[in-house]
């Protein structure tokens, strides 16, 4: 089912006034009531705590609005980690997973107090270099072959993320043996799932794996990061996850296998990300062009540097145009940006209500991945941020950049300087 967008034709030309397209815009209200869902979901858990992935939205607004709302962050950089701290989000409220990690990123992670989640056995020497072995560590899992992964993330045997089993098992003894009190155990292998059941087997997975590395290391692990992964429906036809059946499966799992073993208590944390922002966001475009050769094309005021997950994925993201919901989708179009790329398009045969240059489109879930990935290609600029906050009123979150943004990396005196050098060789 997908969301609806929250508002009118007539309410979004006041906005354009004064925000001009392209620009995302977030929906407040719907992100705290589905944040306020998923911890219900888990409230049989002690502590629970989702880390939101600030890759998804790394914009400091939506992450104060996620910690009022309890959330920690999931941070994979040193800016993630910054943003988090700006937006007042400290400590063990920080889960430092990163992979390839620069050893000055170790330091910061562990001087502001992050959890750190290790991706390979061999971290621990340049952690312990970098900054020390913190009181508390954290591995990533890789199943290998044990999981089936999905088109997003692929299969967990060909990525490049986390340690095998017997890694697991050696890392830990290695860090029982430099002194670390408290453990934590992290998996992530797969992506926009939808199915319920596979997330019920991935906690199955690791409660099992935290039992049998308790058992022979002689550890006791503090909390299991199920990871994120949790699917939104991007397609009318896709059924969004039953939170409480997932919560039902989870806890099954955890009284078969973790209170069994008098592993109990033991927290049980997340990473979701798009789940919780995703069908709350959309990018509002501007129709230019309409345009009709071997095909009908929608020509829009924004492209993929501004929403790229459709050509880098061929992902589908449900498209409204205002003014016409109840029009019936008669015209095949393929609706497209100003790119100069053939795959900079959003929809690829999409039947909609006859479009017209000047109509407003809302493309749908973009409130994860969506900005956060847009690019500067092409010479274009990427677009503002606006939040429609609880009281019907929207404030800007992130301005739209400028040419002057796009050039501020340049130093166009070295520039002058360079071609004067240039002119007095020549004339040598």
């Amino acid at each position: 089912m997908i969301t609806n967008y929250p508002l009118t034709k007539k309410q979004t030309e006041k906005i354009i006034a004064e925000h001009p397209t392209p620009f995302h815009i977030y929906d407040e209200k719907a992100i705290r009531e589905n944040s306020r869902k998923l911890y219900k979901a888990f409230s049989w858990s002690k502590d629970f705590m989702n880390y939101f992935a600030v890759k998804a939205l790394p914009n400091p607004f939506i992450l104060k609005i996620l910690k009022e709302e309890g959330m920690g962050t999931d941070c994979s950089s040193l800016p993630e980690l910054m943003l988090s701290e700006k937006a007042g989000i400290l400590g063990e409220n920080i889960m430092f997973t990163s992979n390839d990690t620069p050893a000055e990123e170790y330091a910061y992670a562990k001087k502001i107090g992050a959890i750190i989640n290790l991706d390979d056995i061999s971290h621990i020497h340049m952690l312990e270099k970098a900054a020390g072995i913190p009181n508390l560590i954290c591995f990533r899992y890789n199943p290998g072959k044990a999981r089936t992964g999905n088109t997003l993330i692929g299969h967990p045997e060909e990525a490049k993320y986390g340690f095998t089993k017997g890694q697991l098992i050696e890392g830990y003894t290695i860090m029982k043996k430099k002194g670390v009190k408290r453990f934590g155990l992290h998996t992530m292998v797969v992506s926009n799932e939808l199915n319920p059941d596979y997330h019920i087997e991935t906690a199955r997975m690791l409660f099992n794996l935290a039992a049998e590395i308790s058992a022979k290391v002689g550890i006791r692990f503090e909390f299991v990061n199920l990871g994120g992964g949790y699917g939104t429906p991007y397609k009318p036809t896709d059924k969004a996850i039953d939170l409480d059946y997932v919560s039902d499966g989870i806890k099954k799992a955890y009284d078969e296998i973790i209170v069994k073993n008098s592993l109990d208590p033991l927290r049980i944390v997340m990473e979701c990300g798009r789940m919780i922002t995703g069908p709350y966001g959309w990018m509002v475009t501007a129709v230019r062009h309409i345009k009709n050769t071997y095909k009908d094309y929608v020509g829009c005021d924004a492209c993929m540097a501004n929403l790229m997950r459709p050509a880098l994925y061929g992902a589908y993201h449900h498209i409204t145009v205002l003014g016409k919901e109840d029009k019936k989708s008669s015209h095949k179009y393929d609706v497209t940006g100003s790119l100069c790329e053939n795959n900079d398009k959003f929809a690829v045969d999409r039947m909609l209500p006859e479009i017209s240059a000047g109509d407003i489109l809302a493309i749908h879930n973009s409130g994860a991945h969506g900005h956060a990935m847009g690019f500067n290609y092409n010479g274009k600029l990427r677009s503002a941020e606006l939040l429609l906050r609880q009281d019907g009123s929207v404030v800007e979150i992130r301005r739209a950049e400028t040419a002057a943004d796009y050039f501020s990396t340049l130093d166009f005196g070295k520039l002058e300087k360079f071609k004067q050098e240039n002119f007095i060789n020549s004339l040598k």
